[in-house]
């Protein structure tokens, strides 16, 4: 049996930086701390953390006064980060650079009038955290295919974002749709989909071009 590995693989520097700040958090504070969402989707590390010290909530209720809480690489939105303060807790933000690049640029278009419109998976923790930095007087829409595309109706101008972790050939026909409803809507001026992501995801597609069965 012949077996190949993906170049690049592994997590991406986000995921890292976000594993080694609850790593530290252990060393200098004690156990536990307290993780809201998984810090990753792996079980793997998330198991390795909880037998170090590290309990993984939900919801910032879940957490004890005066406790220490890391915001996982997702992001968080600005209710938890209040939530978090009312508690009195030592807060480390992990969230991934990129994420707050996308949680800025949210909240500068809409300080310019804008609609944002937002690419991403409904429930997914990161989309979670994106909409919830919202001013209170403007939502954010979320769109998950092409057709949610056509049940938009955008009076004004409009800007839109993408959730960092998604495939860029699926993202692309939602925003040439929405290119195509509203022909001044704003990009992003850089990409927001992780390049760490999508280079893993062409590795995949190279590797399986001459593999049978892909392992992750």
């Amino acid at each position: 049996m012949k077996i190949l590995l993906a170049n690049p693989r592994g997590f991406c520097a986000g995921v890292d930086r976000a594993i080694e700040i609850v790593e530290r958090a252990l060393s200098k504070h004690g156990k536990p701390v307290y993780v809201r969402n998984e810090v990753v989707h792996n079980k793997f590390v998330v198991s390795d953390l909880k037998a170090k010290g590290a309990i993984f909530v939900k919801e910032i209720d879940e957490v004890p006064d005066n406790q220490v809480v890391i915001f996982s690489a997702h992001g968080v939105s600005q209710l938890v980060r209040k939530q978090a303060k009312n508690i009195s807790s030592t807060v480390y933000d992990a969230t991934c650079p990129l994420v707050t690049k996308v949680h800025k640029e949210v909240v500068r278009k809409q300080k310019q009038h804008n609609q944002v419109i937002l690419i991403g998976h409904k429930g997914h923790p990161e989309v979670e955290g994106t909409l919830g930095q919202s001013s209170e007087n403007e939502r954010v829409l979320l769109v998950e295919t092409i057709e949610d595309v056509d049940q938009l109706n955008v009076s004004g101008d409009a800007s839109y974002t993408t959730q960092t972790t998604l495939s860029v050939d699926d993202t692309q026909g939602i925003v040439d749709k929405l290119k195509q409803k509203f022909p001044h809507i704003q990009a992003p001026k850089k990409d927001d989909i992780c390049y760490a992501t999508q280079n893993r995801q062409d590795a995949v597609k190279t590797i399986m071009h001459s593999s049978e069965l892909l392992l992750v």
